[in-house]
């Protein structure tokens, strides 16, 4: 039997082999398999929609249904205060990047219970479902952000006291730090829940206790002093504050806080990728 040459061996385009350790995360492989990403968000976007009577309208329905029942339940019939902007706008702002982000937790949360099929059949990096899944969410706070934007003109024109600034430009970092904050936090639970199938049951409760931490229903300055550090603490404020003073004019913001979100987003993101690419060799074994 004769042996192939070392002319004749057949070269490989790509080697997979086991990860030796915690800091082996073999990040570069996402970029091998963007094409992957694509598909993965096509289908996440298309079934959304399947056996739908609306569709996209959804989209417009909910975030409007919601800030409506905001509106008259805590602008009208608890009376909160909205620093003196419109409930509708004020409401509207803080949940146009809350619904984003809480989306992209829930749906991360659940990456490998949810894909465990698929995780056994094939190799590729399990990084691209939570990824994908956080990119298509774009979409619909495209659409979101679209929504608010027809309503803030519609106040500005009737003479509302809104003063848009220079920190929209900013708005692109706000949506990269909620989705990174919503990825690292997401990732860390789907890690978890692989082993502890109970923390699943408790995403949601913990997503809607996290918005009440969170000045969506209330202005920061109507916070005592003495447990506004509480609510600072939360890395998501900032960025809400940052997006509302940018749009409306008023707020709480103070650029300084916005530091702290990308320094605990980092955190979050560093935290999870390595949990995950930890768990993601043994999960098949716990799922």
């Amino acid at each position: 039997m004769n042996m192939p040459s070392d002319s004749q061996k057949p070269e490989w385009d790509l080697v997979l082999r086991p990860k030796s350790g915690w800091f082996d995360l073999h990040l570069a492989d996402l970029w091998r398999y963007r094409d992957l990403i694509q598909l993965f968000v096509w289908r996440d976007f298309a079934s959304q929609f399947k056996q739908t009577i609306l569709g996209p309208l959804w989209f417009i329905i909910n975030p409007l249904i919601t800030t409506v029942t905001f509106t008259i339940v805590f602008g009208g019939i608890a009376k909160l205060s909205t620093d003196g902007l419109p409930k509708f706008l004020f409401y509207q702002s803080g949940l146009t990047l809350w619904q984003y982000f809480s989306g992209c937790l829930s749906s991360t949360s659940g990456t490998f219970t949810a894909n465990a099929g698929i995780f056994g059949k094939v190799y590729f990096p399990r990084l691209v479902s939570p990824i994908s899944t956080v990119i298509s969410g774009l979409g619909q706070l495209a659409i979101r952000y679209a929504l608010f934007l027809g309503f803030l003109a519609y106040f500005m024109l009737s003479g509302s006291n809104v003063h848009p600034n220079l920190w929209i430009l900013a708005t692109p970092l706000l949506i990269l730090l909620m989705a990174g904050m919503g990825l690292g936090a997401g990732i860390i639970i789907s890690a978890l829940t692989t082993k502890y199938r109970d923390l699943a049951q408790v995403v949601g409760f913990g997503t809607s206790l996290l918005m009440y931490a969170t000045p969506i229903i209330y202005p920061l300055s109507q916070i005592p002093d003495r447990w506004k550090w509480l609510v600072l603490a939360n890395p998501i404020t900032p960025v809400i504050e940052a997006f509302r003073y940018a749009y409306l004019g008023a707020g709480s913001f103070q650029p300084v806080y916005l530091l702290y979100s990308i320094a605990a987003t980092a955190l979050l993101l560093f935290a999870g990728v390595l949990l995950f690419s930890h768990v993601e060799k043994t999960f098949m074994d716990t799922v």
